[in-house]
């Protein structure tokens, strides 16, 4: 199951948003792993979030998967979310995780490997605004969206 990923947010140690920047924890240490790791949390103890590190240059560097554009094992993730709205099963990084069954259980693996695959768009439109659901670095324009996406957790302003 999968899709396109249409929205994500960056983050890393010197942003006052970023998990990393108290430094390196037992929670955070993934985002101080290889990169092409994956990051992996649960958000207000409910809902895990997926990222992805990166930045070799810069230690404490992730990307949070935000959206993705449902593809492939859409009656699977609707079972899992309990919903038949296509637009909003994956709209949100915990609705993503949960579509897609993304656990604390794949912190730190390689996104290089099963059960991720992840392949590179060709000729796409991105456009960027501010990050959602943080108090700090609010206006920092980390956000990117695939322009025109209905499958965004928020419209981009």
């Amino acid at each position: 199951m999968g899709g396109v990923i249409v929205e994500t947010e960056a983050y890393d140690a010197l942003d006052p948003a970023s998990h990393s920047f108290v430094g390196r924890t037992r929670r955070n240490a993934p985002m101080f792993g290889p990169v092409g790791g994956a990051y992996v949390y649960r958000i207000y103890g409910l809902h895990w979030c997926f990222n992805v590190v990166c930045n070799a240059q810069a230690p404490g560097s992730a990307v949070l998967i935000r959206a993705l554009e449902p593809v492939l094992g859409i009656d699977a993730m609707m079972e899992r979310r309990g919903t038949t709205g296509l637009r909003e099963l994956c709209a949100g990084p915990g609705r993503l995780c949960q579509a897609l069954g993304v656990t604390g259980v794949l912190n730190g693996m390689p996104v290089t490997q099963a059960p991720f695959r992840l392949t590179l768009a060709q000729d796409v439109r991105v456009v960027s605004g501010p990050r959602i659901g943080i108090r700090r670095g609010v206006s920092t324009p980390w956000r990117f969206g695939l322009s025109g996406s209905a499958f965004l957790s928020r419209p981009m302003p």
